[in-house]
């Protein structure tokens, strides 16, 4: 492929409009039940670490099962991985509407939630494999501006919660996976941009490489940033500032479609400035703004506004990372990829516990966003350590893609 080819021309569009669709679709169900959190509270009468823990499930179930749904896609491919899924989607949630009676049974549901939060690495491997390395980030941060659909879900369940009662929006979720599921079965091909002959070993080789480690911590704060706040949100706004159910979800999707849109940018970025260098601004701008969300509690206003800034950085940050993936581990980035997503996504399990607990025992959710804060400092310090071997083996300075051969794949730190 010609390092000049216009991006529309070198890969597989209506692939990538496929992975989209099925990406945004599994985030807005992923979602649902922080989108109906205030719904559900009254409902049950939660205290706020039971809601905290209502919110993290979905996300930690979603991130558990990533991996497996990427190990998965290299064997019978990433389309019937992503048509497997969204049918136990569509079963998951008629259990939602047929079965959900109790707090543990909310919780049971949490778990099924989860099967749409697999299908990050899939997705993305999938819209991005028939694009060459250098408009990879760009494809992988369009099919990654699925994260909209966390927008969608806290503008549309709540309005549909108060119709219909929130559980009915379960059976509107059931009904809405068979569009993206139509769209795959029609649009989609396979990429070829898998190693046939690679055996398990070379698959899972990403769980042994300290790279792939330290990539995952990076995802924590952005990913895992994004998806917890979206879910913790419309209960903030509600609680801290008194704002209806439906405004709630308002003002979280002004956040969430900020750091959805972000991704593409991101990924754009990335491909002319380098991952690593939009990655160190980003985790610059994270710290700051939850600093200043921290001290922002008694502002509407302002708390909107930073978390919109905070948001846009997550954004660009997620498509800056997954600009580096396919680039580390070209042959077995959906493995890799959902590996490296299942514990950026863990990450994101623990904002609503550590908000829910911080409320409870401290008396003020000021003190999640500082630990928050904090552990996106630490990263940006891991991450401009160990950027200097990247450059040197499998990465050009800054993070751009290599347009000449590459060194020896790099593993467990040290090159092959």
């Amino acid at each position: 492929m010609n390092q000049r080819t216009p991006f529309l021309q070198s890969g597989h569009v209506p692939t990538l409009v496929a992975a989209f669709l099925y990406f945004a679709f599994s985030c807005a169900i992923w979602v649902l039940n922080g989108a109906m959190a205030p719904f559900i509270r009254e409902a049950y009468q939660l205290t706020a670490a039971q809601q905290g823990l209502m919110l993290s499930v979905p996300i930690i179930a979603g991130a558990v099962m990533r991996f497996p749904l990427g190990l998965l896609a290299q064997y019978i491919g990433r389309k019937s991985a992503t048509l497997v899924e969204m049918g136990l989607v569509c079963v998951a949630m008629l259990f939602g509407l047929l079965f959900v009676d109790s707090f543990n049974d909310l919780l049971a549901m949490g778990v099924l939630l989860g099967i749409a939060g697999a299908s990050f690495g899939v997705a993305l491997s999938l819209g991005a494999g028939s694009f060459p390395p250098q408009h990879k980030g760009l494809a992988m941060g369009l099919v990654g501006a699925g994260n909209v659909g966390t927008a969608v879900s806290v503008l549309a369940a709540p309005p549909l919660a108060q119709w219909l009662g929130w559980q009915a929006v379960y059976g509107v979720a059931a009904c809405a996976i068979l569009v993206p599921a139509a769209v795959m079965v029609i649009f989609a091909r396979e990429p070829q941009d898998v190693d046939p002959h690679a055996g398990l070993r070379e698959h899972t080789a990403c769980l042994f490489e300290r790279d792939g480690w330290v990539f995952s911590l990076i995802y924590c704060v952005t990913f895992g940033g994004f998806i917890g706040l979206t879910s913790f949100l419309p209960s903030y706004y509600f609680e801290q500032f008194g704002v209806s159910k439906v405004q709630a979800g308002q003002l979280t999707m002004l956040a969430a479609f900020m750091g959805a849109t972000l991704r593409v940018v991101g990924g754009w970025i990335s491909d002319r400035w380098g991952g690593l260098n939009t990655l160190t601004l980003v985790l610059v701008v994270v710290t700051v703004s939850l600093v200043l969300i921290g001290f922002s509690g008694a502002s509407l206003v302002a708390t909107t506004l930073l978390m919109m800034l905070c948001f846009a950085a997550l954004g660009a940050g997620n498509g800056a990372l997954f600009q580096l993936v396919p680039l580390r581990w070209p042959t077995t980035t959906a493995v890799a990829g959902s590996m490296i997503g299942e514990i950026g996504a863990l990450g994101g399990g623990l904002v609503p516990a550590s908000m829910g607990l911080s409320r409870q025992y401290l008396g003020s959710y000021a003190w999640g966003f500082f630990l928050f804060a904090a552990l996106s400092l630490v990263v940006l310090v891991v991450m401009r350590i160990m950027q200097i071997r990247w450059t040197r083996t499998w990465a050009e300075k800054g993070g751009r893609a290599r347009l000449r051969p590459s060194p020896a794949p790099v593993r467990g730190g040290k090159a092959a």
